[in-house]
């Protein structure tokens, strides 16, 4: 075995996990003693035989490519293909992508339409070109040094190359402390880099040069007068009821994740429409959590379609014990506490079926998440005198008792959140509402050196340029940036790591690229309607939904940390937040952080999510620093 597959098969091993099915390796030698490697792991969704394996290669052996994903539109661009004379030994939808590029060249992936990340070697041009898809939904990342290029599903693997150096990029530590998760480009290695959604990469000639070949839509579109209501809820129908039909393609047993919510219910709904078969549905509900238990909603619209419903009932031990796998699993900081029940699901599901169908990506389209509304309201909250609000709403709602574990203490801590946050400025809004560590408490985080190095306002930067667009549309801008920045750093991470670690691939009909750009056709004052959130999606998908549904607050897929972190979970404190532990990093200060903590295990201040965030980080630090 020569270097480069000795390399190759080491990276393809960490990835284990998202490919049990197969394996394959291309390597060669070009140019001046320059080297190539490929490697695969396969989940074998569409077409199981031998012939679809990867890494695949065209007629002559000149172009080869690794492919992760699915292409939902590969029959017709196949046929078209076919027409112009390709000749397919498989059928895989990878196989369209070779001789797609052989066609179009780097210009293909317009005509793509689905959720991918790959990598195709062009032998003659000594070309390499990595892309990911429209949306991010798929994850790549990448090593470039400047000489040596690496990549691949997961930092994971572009870390078996023990010579890399691990140093921690500081800029990205400080916008996971303010974010929960670290936004694309950055990861929190230096050299290693996120490749961003509707991006693609070309190394040639020993130069690396990036793209971007698609942005969700940024500009105002006023709707045509002659463009009624039911017209635009004919069209949304028309396109979601075929983003769903798409993803139906599978050789392998299908289903989806329902919550009761309303996205999840929607999709089980049109998948009932089309499937001559009960939808095989899967949910998770919690024996000794009523406050977190959405399970019942579940069953409603499980019973409403007549689906084979499958509900998994966990006690609060079961998703204690998860948490360690959880943790394990990611390659850098994350801290987002949903990735513990998405993991416990697709866990579950993963015994029954490969593939499932999801909601994620509605409420980033149809202003579904409680900070929408807030921007809502905030136009008549600013109808107050600046005095009222200042002197006594803001300090009054702040002594005001809060907890996630009670639904009163978690509206006054909702409303509190919103009253802190209710400033001039749509960007200093839309920071507030979103932020963790705020800029003063991140940084009295850090030890004296580090204060000076990182730059704390970056998240807000980064907000401010990402609100740049639909500049009548307020709402349309919010969810713009969010489409191009939390979702696919935050939820679609969150959905792929913990569904691939059992080998399932997760499908999401909402971020369908045709869907998404008629939904920001739409105004966001049919989206936000009167402070009624997804008002145009409730009242085009009304016959799907159970009118308790309709109805329902989104309450989120949430577990009760920050209780947790007072008793069930205090051994995570006293281990990763130790004073011994945190002076030996070199990153935070012992005495604030303990200070922290006491305040949250005391109950005299709310800050669980703030004490996750530095648990998760300390978890990581061990892992690849001990």
């Amino acid at each position: 075995m020569t270097e480069v597959e000795d390399c190759v098969l080491s990276m393809s091993r960490k990835l284990f996990h998202r490919g049990p099915d197969d394996h394959g390796i291309y390597a060669a030698c070009y140019g001046n003693d320059h080297k190539i490697g490929l490697g695969h792991r396969r989940l074998s969704i569409i077409d199981l035989s031998e012939n679809a394996r990867q890494p695949m290669c065209n007629e002559d052996g000149t172009v080869w490519i690794v492919f992760n994903g699915e292409i939902y539109n590969f029959q017709p661009l196949r046929r078209q293909l076919i027409q112009r004379g390709h000749r397919f030994r498989s059928e895989s939808d990878t196989e369209v992508i070779l001789h797609l590029y052989e066609e179009e060249g780097l210009r293909s992936v317009e005509r793509l339409s689905g959720m991918f990340a790959f990598a195709l070697w062009d032998r003659r041009k000594e070309r390499l070109w990595l892309c990911r898809d429209r949306l991010g939904i798929k994850p790549l990342v990448y090593f470039w040094d400047g000489k040596s290029l690496s990549f691949a599903s997961e930092i994971k693997a572009i870390l078996a190359d023990p010579s890399l150096d691990k140093k921690i990029d500081f800029e990205a530590l400080g916008l996971y402390l303010r974010l929960n998760y670290i936004p694309a480009p950055w990861t929190i290695f230096k050299n290693i880099q996120k490749l961003m959604p509707g991006q693609f990469l070309v190394y040639e000639n020993g130069r690396v040069e990036k793209s971007k070949y698609w942005k969700p839509p940024d500009a105002d579109r006023k709707i045509d007068k002659s463009e009624s209501f039911s017209s635009i809820k004919n069209e949304l129908y028309r396109l979601s009821r075929q983003a769903v039909e798409r993803r139906l393609i599978a050789d392998v047993p299908l289903g989806a994740f329902l919550s009761g919510g309303i996205d999840s219910s929607i999709v089980v709904g049109l998948m009932a429409e089309l499937m001559d078969r009960p939808v095989r549905t899967f949910s998770i509900g919690y024996k000794d959590l009523p406050f977190y238990d959405e399970s019942d909603y579940a069953k409603e619209v499980a019973a409403f379609h007549r689906t084979d419903h499958h509900e998994y009932r966990l006690s609060y031990k079961e998703v204690l014990d998860a948490i360690p796998e959880v943790l394990d699993d990611f390659d850098e900081p994350f801290a987002d506490s949903s990735a513990i029940p998405t993991y416990i699901v697709s866990r579950e599901t993963r015994r029954e079926v490969t593939v499932a169908l999801s909601g994620d990506g509605a409420d980033e389209l149809f202003a579904g998440y409680r900070k929408y509304s807030g921007e809502f309201w905030h136009r008549y909250y600013s109808l107050l005198p600046r005095k009222l609000r200042e002197s006594v709403l803001k300090p009054m709602f702040a002594h005001l008792p809060r907890s996630r574990s009670r639904k009163v203490f978690e509206y006054l801590r909702r409303a509190d959140k919103f009253v802190q946050g209710a400033h001039d400025s749509q960007a200093d809004r839309v920071w507030a509402w979103r932020e963790i560590f705020s800029q003063e408490l991140a940084c009295n985080m850090l030890v004296p050196d580090l204060r000076e190095k990182i730059r704390m306002d970056k998240a807000e930067e980064l907000t401010a340029s990402g609100l740049g667009g639909f500049h009548s549309d307020p709402i349309n801008r919010m969810l713009q940036l969010d489409v191009s920045g939390s979702l696919p750093d935050d939820m679609l991470n969150k959905v792929d790591r913990m569904s691939m670690r059992h080998a399932l691939e997760v499908r999401v009909p909402f971020l369908d690229h045709e869907l998404v750009e008629f939904a920001f056709w739409i105004p966001g004052d049919l989206k936000l309607h009167r402070g009624r959130r997804k008002y145009i999606l409730i009242e085009t998908f009304k016959n799907l939904l159970p009118q308790r549904i309709q109805k329902r607050p989104k309450w989120g897929f949430e577990v009760p940390i920050s209780s947790w972190l007072k008793k069930e979970l205090k051994p995570l404190v006293d281990r990763y937040l130790s004073p011994e532990r945190i002076r030996s990093q070199g990153i935070f200060d012992p005495d604030a952080v303990q200070h922290l903590a006491a305040l949250h295990i005391s109950g005299k201040r709310e800050m669980g999510w703030q004490l996750w965030n530095l648990i998760v980080f300390g978890h990581w630090y061990e892992t690849y620093y001990s």
